[in-house]
């Protein structure tokens, strides 16, 4: 009973002094009480937990998403059905992170032909490691590559007449499909032709020949490949449209024929109108007997 605790520290021995790792219990502030973590942990540095411009919401989000195995979904719908700040707030805090380089937002093309967008994590931002080095692999060149330009609008082409349009569209139609027979590198797209055929229409409207309109579009194309065909045929129609045909004058009309009546003075017949009832030779004998 009067023996001392072999294992007790000695009284000189400050509680604090002997193990560095001993909470303070008499400092103010947070006190930390470690285990070391041997499983299921991830490694989160201290720029991301204490960084001064991004809010606790995105900070939480951005150890969440360092925490998620590859390829968990980590899109707004997703996370928003995870935790109850709404999908809004979720928004706001992604968007925090990608400004800050902690996430990237890529669109990736699939085997499939699919796009599809990838969000790449970045415990480090501004420290892209090699693929073989990190669960976050560098997209490929072809994720790079940026959107084609949307091609320019084809040249506009001469309009016909209402009436025109709707009796020959389709003979215009016809021909379009058919330059191909004459030069394969005119295989023109539906929409090319449908922008082409008014044109098509305008020349047949002036009595061009279907065979005339087909030769001003086909001959002494350029031996060099044709990058847009549709544009070049637009160009030929408007730059070589022939003018209107000649005014035509109107026939005269065919002259009256008369039906047979007979001449009330001497019986003989004659055509003339209703209103007159003797013959010409009558009516002339008549006018000149003295009175």
């Amino acid at each position: 009973m009067g023996t001392e605790n072999p294992s007790a520290p000695p009284r000189a021995q400050s509680a604090d002094g002997g193990n560095p790792t001993r909470p303070h219990h008499h400092t103010a502030g947070v006190v930390h009480e470690n285990t070391r973590h041997t499983t299921r942990f991830v490694v989160i540095g201290n720029h991301l937990t204490q960084h001064k411009e991004l809010s606790l919401l995105a900070i939480g989000l951005g150890c969440h998403i360092q925490s998620l195995p590859t390829g968990t979904l980590v899109d707004i719908k997703s996370l928003a059905a995870r935790f109850k700040e709404g999908a809004t707030r979720i928004a706001a805090a992604l968007r925090e992170l990608e400004t800050h380089g902690y996430l990237r937002r890529e669109r990736v093309r699939t085997a499939t032909g699919r796009i599809i967008t990838r969000t790449i994590s970045c415990n480090q931002p501004g420290h892209r490691r090699r693929p073989a080095d990190t669960d976050c692999p560098v997209p490929a060149r072809t994720a790079h590559r940026p959107e084609p330009r949307p091609r320019k609008a084809l040249p506009a082409v001469p309009r016909p007449t209402r009436a025109a349009a709707t009796a020959l569209q389709r003979q215009a139609t016809d021909l379009l499909a058919g330059l191909r027979r004459h030069d394969p590198r005119l295989l023109l797209s539906a929409p090319d032709t449908e922008h082409l055929a008014p044109g098509v229409v305008a020349w047949l409207e002036r009595e061009v020949t279907p065979t005339a309109v087909r030769h001003a579009l086909i001959t002494d194309l350029p031996e060099a490949p044709l990058r847009r065909p549709a544009a070049l045929l637009a160009h030929r129609l408007t730059a070589q449209l022939p003018p209107p045909p000649p005014h035509r004058t109107p026939a005269a009309p065919p002259p009256v024929r008369h039906t047979l009546r007979t001449c009330e003075t001497c019986d003989r017949a004659f055509r003339a109108p209703e209103t007159e009832t003797h013959c010409r030779d009558c009516r002339t004998e008549a006018a000149t007997a003295p009175a």
